[in-house]
């Protein structure tokens, strides 16, 4: 194999096309899950000036620090509050992620094991989904790689500009979601240190000087959680008062989630990891087990660096046995694990054998993530957009010039191939699928459908029912709606489930003009639903309705 993966030019036209797929995915509506609920925190920081207080659905919100928050808020001055706006700040991350991947890579082995470890994490699934369905994955993803660089470039070279660097990465990912930002780097930093058996390291006075910069960096959140929940004990959060902001953030925040305190997802799935990292780092999830098997079996002969692999069984061993797990939790170990799984393809370059069995491996993955993709934009929702179609047709033929083109060898046919994959994938999912699915979500689907027809200050929410997307979409604060809203010639909005509709009357208000349009909880699909015979009756109704008494 030549001493390069694949030219520059190559890498820059398969990047090229990664960057379309994810700016298709910025205009993409949010999904009324933790994307459309978070992007209402930062839209309560917009509409009132309050860019201390953390509000959610009208309550103080504890559970994440501000920096995404404020960043999104930030864009909603520039942009105005739209999609492309709440995204935003995720994809410029998602750059410095992606760099830093690459400059992880090249500071661990070679340029060239940087620039393809920087592909891989580029094109697997849930670092692209996290551009799309945003939540702080992509920032923290960001922070923590950015961080681990420059602790790796710390302990190379010495230099305090590294050091600097390292508190930087480490307080933008702590002021995005807490201490899992300073606990993987941390784990990074110390198996590097091992690896090289720098001891006195350990030891140098510019640990001192990054803390006090991490300090320093973290002081406004820290100094927002002490005016909101501190000053004012009174605040009831869940069902508490006597919050102790100060301490939840700097002491009990990721020991909370990860114990199962918090939310209702806690599940004693021990496997939790090892299956949802399959689909989630696809389509190098099977080849980054491979790798991460092989170097376990010479870890302590010090045949591969210790860095990548630690992070890895680490966080396997913390997420199997946390009490509160989700998939995109995963993330953060991306970049670590490409650049494994990176050095490993590249390694295997001069031995026939692996090659072909590598080739297969991903060949196979490839074909069925296709296929897979392929039923969906087919049968569940059919591609009926002549610009999406225009580039299937030109993506399917970039797949098929990796896979005949006889310039290259197996090994990087199976890169090439496996990324194009990956790039027609969500360019269907992006460009066709959630699109359309998301014509199911009521919130948005209402909020587009009266504009200029209903006044949005005049809209109530029913008691116990809530869209974060028609907040979003609308610009509007959530009301709860209460008897005393209701004035003499004034109109009045409110918004609810079709199962309501009996309660409300029997609770003596009228329902007068309405609108109305199909619901169903998009994030939690099932065959029935993505079966178009069988969908509508999956779905419930939302409805926008003038009351009175």
């Amino acid at each position: 194999m030549n001493t390069f993966f694949f030219s520059d030019r190559i890498y820059k036209f398969l990047f090229a096309l990664l960057g379309l797929v994810y700016i298709i995915g910025l205009f993409v509506p949010l999904m009324d899950n933790d994307s459309a609920h978070h992007a209402d925190i930062a839209l309560h920081m917009y509409l009132t000036g309050d860019y201390v207080s953390l509000v959610d659905h009208a309550g103080a919100y504890l559970d994440k620090p501000h920096l995404h928050f404020w960043l999104c808020a930030f864009c909603y001055k520039v942009f105005g509050v739209t999609t492309f706006a709440y995204k935003f700040p995720s994809f410029l991350f998602t750059i410095l992620g992606t760099y830093s991947t690459y400059r992880l890579g090249k500071a661990l082995y070679t340029t060239e094991t940087g620039k393809l470890a920087a592909l891989i994490v580029a094109s697997s699934f849930a670092y692209i989904l996290a551009n799309n369905d945003v939540r702080m994955d992509a920032m923290l993803t960001a922070s923590v790689v950015f961080a681990i660089w420059q602790l790796v470039a710390f302990i190379q070279t010495k230099k305090t500009l590294n050091v600097a660097g390292a508190a930087l990465g480490l307080a933008l990912g702590f002021c995005t979601k807490g201490h899992i930002a300073v606990f993987v780097p941390a784990v990074a930093a110390i198996f590097y240190i091992l690896y090289h058996r720098d001891w006195k390291f350990f030891l140098t006075p510019k640990w001192l000087l990054l803390l006090f910069l991490f300090g320093l960096l973290i002081s406004p959140v820290v100094y927002c959680y002490y005016l909101q929940f501190n000053l004012h004990p009174e605040t009831v959060v869940r069902g508490k008062d006597h919050v102790n902001g100060v301490k939840f953030i700097l002491l009990q925040q990721s020991v909370q989630r990860f114990g199962g305190k918090m939310g209702h997802d806690a599940k004693n799935d021990y496997f939790f990891f090892f299956h949802s990292f399959l689909w989630a780092f696809a389509p190098w999830s099977i080849l980054a087990y491979i790798a991460f098997v092989t170097r376990l079996k010479t870890f302590f002969r010090r045949k591969e660096e210790w860095l990548t692999s630690g992070v890895f069984i680490v966080m396997l061993l913390l997420i199997s046995f946390a009490g509160f797990k989700l998939p995109h939790y995963l993330n953060i170990i991306f970049p670590a694990t490409a650049v494994m799984t990176a050095s490993f393809i590249y390694g295997k370059g001069s031995q026939p054998k692996w090659i072909k069995s590598i080739f297969i491996i991903q060949l196979i993955i490839t074909l069925l993530l296709l296929l897979l993709v392929s039923v969906i934009n087919a049968w569940a929702f059919p591609v009926n957009v002549v610009w999406v179609i225009t580039g299937i047709i030109l993506l399917i033929a970039v797949v098929f010039y990796f896979f005949r083109t006889k310039t290259y060898d197996p090994l990087q046919k199976a890169v090439g191939v496996s990324v194009a994959a990956m790039i027609l994938s969500f360019f269907l999912l992006n460009g066709n699928f959630y699109p359309q699915l998301l014509t199911y979500q009521g919130g948005n689907q209402l909020a587009f459908s009266t504009k200029g027809k209903v006044d949005p200050a005049s809209v109530y929410f029913w008691k116990g029912f809530y869209s974060s997307s028609y907040s979003f979409y609308t610009a509007t604060l959530r009301k709860q709606f209460e008897d005393s809203v209701l004035r003499p010639g004034k109109k009045t909005w409110l918004l609810f489930d079709i199962r309501n509709e009996e309660e409300i009357k029997q609770s003596g208000y009228q329902l007068e003009q309405r609108f109305s349009v199909l619901d169903y909880e998009i994030t939690k699909l099932d065959i029935k639903f993505m079966n178009p015979a069988k969908r509508q009756k999956e779905c419930t109704e939302m409805v926008l309705a003038e009351i009175s008494r």
